[in-house]
Order: C-alpha cells, then sequence, then structure tokens
C-alpha cells in the first residue's frame, strides 16, 4: 500500500529528531552536572555572571531541542486525527507525534521544577536573551503551555490507548511502505516512561498554580516597569545637569584632544578606564571620587590580534572604540566620546590574552542592550556602567568580584569596582587630570589614584 510521500518523509525526520533528543540525557535538565550551583547562589542572593551564561546556554539548548519536536509534533498531528478511530489507522505517525509529545512534557517538567523553586531562576529563565534569540517571558509561555487542560487530556487518553494496545504496533510499523518508520516501534519505551496518569483534578490543579503565578509575575512586572520609569526620568534628568560653580559655564574638559591621543596610545584591549566629570550632577549621589567605568576593545588592528569579533550588526569600529553603557544603552563609543571627561585612570588586568579575549567577547554579549536606571546588577537584560566590566571579567583567569548593597540594592559602584580590582592583580596603567597634574604612569599614576580614594 502507497504512503504519502511528504508524510513518510515526516516521519523519517521526526523518528531522527525525537531519537537524537531522547539520547541527550540533560534534556530539560538545567543544573546536570553543577549539583550546588543554585545552593551557592540563592545563599549570595544572586547569580554570578559566570552562571548566569551556564544556565543561559542550557536554556538556550533545551529551547533549541524543544523547537525541533513541536516542529515533529505539528508536521504529523494533522494526519493522526483526535480519537482511537483515526490514530488505528496512521498508527506510525501517531507512534510519532505521541512520542515527540511525551518528550516535551517530560522535559518542560524537569525544568519546571527547580525553576519553581528558585526566584532567582525564573526571573532569569524570563528575561530576553537576544544573542541566543529567546524572547523575553519565554518561561512563563512553557508554564501556560504545559498546563493547558484540555491538550493534557488528550496526551493521557493517547498514551493510554497507546499502552493497551501496545503488542498491535510493531508488526503494522514495519509495514509501512520503504520502512520509512521502520524504527518508529523504538519509541514505545519513551511513551511508557511518560509517568502521566493524572486526575481531572490534578490537572486543573496544576492549571491554578500556573494561574497564580501568572498574576503575581503580571503585577510584579507592572510595579518594577513603574519603578524603572521613575529612575529613568530622574536618572536622564541628573545625567544631562551640572553642578553650579564648580568650573566656569563653557569651560573645556580637562583631558585635551592632544593628552587624549597620548593615553590612547598606550591603552590595549581589556583595559579598564574609570572617568570623571568634575561638575557632574550625579558627583553627588554616588560614593567616592570615581563615578564611571567603561572597557577598552581597541582599534581594528588590535582586536584582529586578538582575535576578537564585534558583534553582528554592531557599526563598524576601526579606530580605538570603548563598549560603555550610558542613558542611551550598552554601545560601541570612539574615544573622542569616552574620553571627553575631567579625569581618567586606566586599570590593566594581569591576565592572559586568551582570558581578555574571553572577558571582552562576554562584554560584547549585552552590547545593544539598555540602561539600567534601578541598578540592580542581579538581572541582566539592562546594564550600567560598571556591570559591563562585571559581567566582561568575573570567573575569567580567576578574577570574581562581589556586588555590595547600596542604598538597598546589590550593585558594584566604580570606587568598589576599583578597589576589587586592585585586589585581583589589575595594576595602575595611567591618570589623567588628578590634581595638578596631566598625565601620570606608573608608581606616581598608583599615588595619584591612591589620593582620591583617600581624600588626600
Amino acid at each position: 500500500m502507497a504512503t504519502d510521500p511528504s508524510l513518510d518523509s515526516n516521519l523519517r525526520r521526526g523518528l531522527r529528531a525525537i531519537l537524537a533528543v531522547a539520547a541527550g540525557p540533560t534534556h530539560g535538565k538545567l543544573l546536570s552536572g553543577h549539583p550546588r550551583l543554585l545552593s551557592r547562589a540563592e545563599k549570595r542572593g544572586y547569580l554570578s555572571p559566570e552562571e548566569d551564561q551556564l544556565i543561559r546556554v542550557r536554556y538556550a539548548q533545551y529551547l533549541a531541542e524543544r523547537a525541533s519536536l513541536v516542529a515533529v509534533l505539528d508536521s504529523l498531528e494533522p494526519a493522526c486525527g483526535r480519537g482511537p478511530a483515526d490514530w488505528e489507522g496512521c498508527r506510525p505517525a501517531f507512534l510519532t507525534a505521541l512520542a515527540a509529545a511525551c518528550l516535551l512534557v517530560t522535559g518542560t517538567r524537569r525544568l519546571r521544577r527547580p525553576v519553581m523553586h528558585s526566584r532567582l531562576l525564573r526571573k532569569a529563565l524570563d528575561e530576553a536573551d537576544t544573542r541566543r534569540g529567546v524572547p523575553a517571558k519565554s518561561f512563563a509561555g512553557l508554564y501556560r503551555a504545559t498546563t493547558a487542560p484540555r491538550r493534557l487530556h488528550l496526551l493521557h487518553a493517547a498514551q493510554r490507548w497507546c499502552l493497551e494496545h501496545r503488542s498491535e504496533f510493531a508488526p503494522p510499523a514495519r509495514e509501512s511502505a520503504g520502512g520509512a518508520v521502520e524504527g518508529a516501534v523504538e519509541l514505545l519505551p519513551i511513551i511508557e516512561a511518560l509517568d502521566l496518569n493524572p486526575s481531572r483534578e490534578d490537572i486543573w490543579r496544576d492549571r491554578l498554580r500556573y494561574r497564580w503565578f501568572s498574576f503575581r509575575r503580571r503585577h510584579h512586572s507592572a510595579w518594577k516597569r513603574s519603578l524603572f520609569e521613575v529612575f529613568r526620568w530622574s536618572g536622564s534628568l541628573i545625567a544631562d545637569l551640572h553642578q553650579p560653580g564648580v568650573k566656569p559655564p563653557g569651560a573645556p574638559k580637562r583631558v585635551s584632544p592632544a593628552l587624549r591621543d597620548q593615553l590612547v596610545a598606550r591603552l590595549e584591549p581589556g583595559d579598564v578606564v574609570v572617568t570623571r566629570h568634575e561638575d557632574a550632577l550625579s558627583n553627588l549621589f554616588l560614593p567616592g571620587f570615581w563615578p564611571h567605568a567603561s572597557l577598552y576593545l581597541g582599534d581594528a588592528g588590535q582586536r584582529d590580534a586578538l582575535g576578537l569579533e564585534l558583534p553582528a550588526g554592531a557599526p563598524a569600529a576601526t579606530g580605538p572604540h570603548f563598549l560603555e553603557a550610558r542613558k542611551d544603552g550598552v554601545r560601541l563609543r570612539p574615544a573622542a566620546d569616552t574620553l571627553a571627561v575631567d579625569a581618567v585612570v586606566v586599570l590593566r588586568p594581569t591576565l592572559p590574552a586568551e582570558a581578555v579575549h574571553r572577558a571582552l567577547d562576554n562584554a560584547l554579549q549585552h552590547w545593544g542592550k539598555l540602561y539600567d536606571f534601578v541598578f540592580d546588577f542581579r538581572r541582566s537584560e539592562r546594564l550600567a556602567c560598571t556591570e559591563v566590566i562585571y559581567r566582561g571579567f568575573d570567573g575569567v583567569g580567576g578574577v570574581n568580584f562581589r556586588l555590595e548593597e547600596v542604598g538597598g540594592r546589590l550593585c558594584l559602584p566604580a570606587e568598589e569596582l576599583i578597589g576589587q580590582a586592585l585586589e585581583q592583580g589589575f595594576r595602575v596603567v595611567a591618570t589623567l587630570g588628578i590634581g595638578r597634574a596631566d598625565f601620570l604612569t606608573g608608581r606616581n599614576a598608583e599615588l595619584a589614584l591612591h589620593g582620591t580614594r583617600t581624600g588626600l
């Protein structure tokens, strides 16, 4: 008996996809191989950048596997019908579609189990990950999809009918034309492995849990959006204001174009550049002398030598450029823009080239994101200035930054960044605009920086 060629092709692809996912022991296991990761993060109160990256990679892998299973289900479900009378006449397609559905439910349950017990994981998975194509609120969408009562009742009925007729499946599957689904019976263990025997009450109870989760998430999100708008408005306003009487109106910046060029000639990719505008009103609201930081990426030649590539979609940057977060977001900025300031200190990591490459690549993953006016470093969908350095270097080559609570928020102010960087081997390369000095290097630069941090 002839079969539909397109259906036969869908069956072959579906079988391969299902067996590939089933062979992977980590399907839906977000923390596989890292059993203590979550307990450490919960004790700390936040996920480190390294932990955050690991979870995002694992989650993206899970979503890719899930997408392949959804594609199998979408291509075969129309041919399977909605009940035993239809399933009887299309057993190979029915087996394949059912196995895909069982893996979908199994994987999502594995994922949900730790996530629903950890606010850190829930927040991380619901953030957008543009580099990997993960949209915002993706976990909430998964939770909703796997608690749909109608779909769960249908899946339960299909699994029960399949197991009741298990002995009848092997011969028909092997009689398919061309052997397109000769291995379809290999899917029976996958179907049997799904522990799906819920009562109607269990299904609706799970749905109610989702409704409560969704209600709390929506209201929390609305509160955070309102809070963010308040901070955005006030932060944008303060960023554009100057302290009266500190400098004459229209006075030039202390870092002149000549000094800027002299400094850029000494910079290397990976240098942390901490800066200050003498008359910025924001200086009054930030701790210490140094309020702002950026990360030097180098010019095109330096990046090529390091093997560093800019993100897809980033503007061409042939000259010396920095990765810097300001109120308009995390962007690549030329030296004339970043160094139009009154004071500068340059810190250089004592790391091998491959570690510097990794740190810069980590930081560039956040290019294009919005600015974080709330200064909450526990989330990575928006970044403040020092968070670019924090998320670039933390966990690389033994560098580990600690977030500090400031004003009720966990963050890393520029002064704290300097202190922790010096503790971990970063060295002072140069300073500009401190006291009466223009350009200092070496030991003199270290003493000048020390003076700004001790009030001398």
